[in-house]
């Protein structure tokens, strides 16, 4: 057995860790937002959703073990550096919106969208994340076929996953003062 894949191993295993952590928090955050009035949109999508991130876990580990992808140091420690980063922005999302922040679309009807963190220059950083990490991930250890699979099928889900968004925050945010605050901003 090979070295690099062993770690490799590991750290897809570490990945699947973060996101069973990332599911119990948003269990007590989906509890917290349906105890306040919360409303769910999108539900139609969501197992697709969950079937792709798991996808891209065993796939690049099939198509690490199975087709012999070679640990390329050029690549694979900037991929690696990518997939750290990713990680932290998800978890800085998460930290920014905190109890409204959740892997389903639910929306506490009357709170304001979140304007800092990096929610201060992007509109949905987490879905950066999700891609940078989504790229990154398998090409640690030149996964590419999985790589490719998954940014161009996850395209087209955060093409749905977006508008839905989009439209359940339209739907039930509440409105702005002259200045665009209303209280604590949230989202």
């Amino acid at each position: 057995m090979a070295t690099s894949e062993l770690w490799f191993t590991g750290l897809v295993l570490a990945v699947g860790v973060e996101r069973i952590a990332e599911l119990v928090v948003s269990k007590r955050h989906a509890a917290w937002a349906f105890s306040r009035g919360g409303v769910e949109f999108g539900r139609a999508h969501y197992p697709a959703m969950v079937v792709l991130h798991s996808g891209l876990l065993a796939g690049a580990l099939a198509e690490v073990w199975l087709f012999d992808r070679p640990f390329v140091p050029a690549l694979g420690w900037l991929m690696l550096t990518l997939v750290v980063a990713s990680q932290a922005l998800r978890w800085w999302c998460i930290a920014t919106l905190g109890q409204q922040w959740n892997t389903r679309v639910i929306v506490v009807p009357g709170l304001a969208l979140v304007r800092r963190g990096p929610y201060r220059w992007l509109r949905h950083p987490n879905y950066v994340a999700v891609v940078v990490e989504g790229l990154a991930l398998p090409l640690v250890h030149s996964a590419w076929a999985t790589a490719a699979t998954f940014t161009l099928l996850n395209a087209a889900l955060l093409t749905v996953r977006v508008r839905v968004e989009e439209r359940a925050l339209a739907t039930v945010m509440a409105p702005r003062d002259d200045e665009g605050v209303l209280g604590r901003e949230r989202r």
